[in-house]
């Protein structure tokens, strides 16, 4: 086939329907008309020689030839992104783009740090960082939708292999109480003092409360015991609640350090109990890394990492994305035309 049946733009226009479940949204999505869409994907499917939607039903629903075509077109318009990256990558950092993802917590109290000293040495480099779930945070860096990112979460199964998952730091979890709680006043408090307070807790199936309640579990507390008075879906919220009086908490470190200073929290002590979690730093090594990813892991990674970050830890370099990409198309392409 000597020409291609279809076009990078109705590659993206396919995506974008798909993301949106209907052609007049993914039009406004696009900044182009619902007929300018309906048109090319009218072009496309007659290209192919194959219906990509099933037109029955109110959500705009792919079929099995246009589930495969975005399977591939993904793929395309990934590598056409990462290839515009490495042109920009030879002006050495005087431009280009760093996307970083990461967890809820990192994303909001760590990682705009990071990139605010990032931006001090590359100014002209325009960052982006996206906050999302550690499951979607992960897809998006095996997708190679980030360059790299921070959680403090567990990698889903099925990435673990394709992804690297590097230990990075130490993220510990501390007791929150009200300023005017009697256990404020103690230097420690006991285990079996934990019963006895009324808890406010990000919801059950959130990665931070299952850390949390393994960690306790493995110091010795029945979480079953522990009395939840209230779930709220935020840090902020569940710091805002405890500053009200309305219950203890347990709030990652680096989510506490101004209300600490402020003296509007009280960090409480449990005797013979650490809560730590462990943070990862997450990339794939089969994706182009730009010269902006490497400038953040080798210059600004370091600074908040656990102290041996640096002895026994070496990221994956920049690949050659020019024949080695070109030729896993092909021969996932070749493979299924088989």
């Amino acid at each position: 086939m000597s020409d291609l049946p279809f076009t990078l733009d109705q590659l993206r226009i396919l995506k974008a329907i798909a993301a949106e479940g209907s052609f007049k949204r993914a039009a406004d999505s696009l900044y182009v008309s619902q007929p300018a869409v309906s048109l090319q994907v009218q072009n496309l499917e007659r290209q192919l020689d194959v219906p990509l939607f099933d037109r029955g039903g109110r959500r705009a629903q792919l079929t099995e030839a246009g589930y495969l075509l975005l399977s591939y077109g993904e793929k395309i318009l990934t590598l056409c992104q990462e290839t515009c990256r490495a042109i920009e990558d030879l002006q050495n950092l005087q431009g280009g783009t760093l996307i970083v993802g990461a967890s809820q917590t990192t994303g909001t109290y760590l990682l705009p740090r990071m990139i605010g000293l990032f931006r001090q040495s590359y100014p002209d480099v325009s960052v982006q960082l996206h906050v999302h779930s550690t499951r979607r945070t992960a897809w998006s860096v095996a997708n190679g939708q980030v360059d790299l990112a921070i959680i403090g979460g567990e990698v889903p199964a099925e990435l673990q292999e394709a992804l690297e998952i590097i230990p990075y730091a130490e993220d510990e979890l501390a007791l929150l109480l009200p300023v005017s709680h009697p256990f404020a006043k103690m230097e420690t408090i006991q285990k079996d003092d934990l019963y006895k307070l009324q808890f406010i807790a990000l919801d059950s199936q959130s990665t931070i409360r299952k850390v949390i309640d393994q960690v306790l579990t493995r110091s010795g507390i029945d979480t079953r015991r522990l009395r939840i008075e209230m779930e709220l879906n935020s840090i902020e919220a569940i710091k805002n609640a405890v500053q009200s009086g309305l219950g203890a908490s347990f709030v990652s470190t680096s989510a506490i350090e101004k209300e600490l200073q402020m003296g509007v929290l009280h960090r409480a002590q449990v005797e013979d109990m650490v809560v730590k979690r462990m943070l990862s730093v997450v990339v794939n090594p089969n994706r182009y890394r730009s010269k902006a990813a490497e400038a953040f892991s080798r210059e600004i990674l370091p600074q908040f990492a656990r102290p041996d970050w640096g002895k026994d830890v070496v990221l994956p370099s920049a690949l050659d994305i020019n024949s080695l990409k070109a030729a896993r198309l092909a021969q996932e392409i070749a493979n299924h035309e088989a």
